[in-house]
């Protein structure tokens, strides 16, 4: 038993010296380097953000260039109507309880070369993180004129267009997004208050 606690005891003043010898002879805790301060210093500095930028105005246009092919266009949302009669209602048409249907008038016009259009990079986005797509189904009796599946438009020429969703009857979307592959990131329009 002795042995034990002499083993024990030794062990302890080993590790004492061994905290003891990493301090300096005053007492005092050493100074860091001046690399380290400023190592620390920027480590605790957040890096500034791009800030993102607001949702535009119904009207107000994006202008995007795309560098695979050169080309160059002007697009913008001009509206958004809920509540558009069919003769098949989207609660039919998709089994769901309390959906109706809904549009957006789209425009685009080519400035440089021959633009691509379609309807899938067109999004309608709710305060609660649903976004909803456009309806994969079209009617004769939806509004018109109907926004293409894909078209092309050549420099100079413009192309508007409804493009129609299946959206929730009691909740409005608060934007909507075009999420082109050509753009850094997604574009917004403000879907004004009802």
């Amino acid at each position: 038993m002795h042995v034990r606690t002499a083993i024990t005891t030794g062990a302890a003043a080993a590790l004492l010296l061994t905290i003891t010898g990493c301090s300096n002879d005053t007492g005092t805790p050493a100074a860091p380097s001046a690399s380290a301060a400023r190592a620390s210093s920027t480590a605790s500095m957040p890096s500034p953000s791009p800030t993102p930028e607001a949702p535009r105005a119904f009207g107000a246009p994006l202008n995007t260039t795309n560098s695979e092919n050169q080309s160059a266009a002007s697009v913008t949302v001009l509206g958004y109507e809920q509540g558009i009669k069919a003769h098949r209602t989207a609660d039919e048409e998709f089994a769901t309880s309390g959906y109706v249907w809904a549009a957006i008038e789209l425009k685009v016009c080519s400035t440089k070369g021959t633009v691509g259009v379609t309807r899938n990079p067109w999004a309608l986005a709710y305060t609660d993180g649903a976004r909803i797509e456009p309806s994969s189904v079209t009617y004769d009796d939806f509004p018109r004129p109907e926004y293409p599946w894909e078209a092309d438009i050549r420099n100079g020429d413009c192309l508007r267009g409804k493009t129609v969703f299946a959206v929730p009857g009691k909740q409005r979307p608060a934007r909507v997004l075009y999420t082109s592959s050509v753009l850094p990131e997604p574009a917004e329009w403000a879907v004004p208050p009802q």
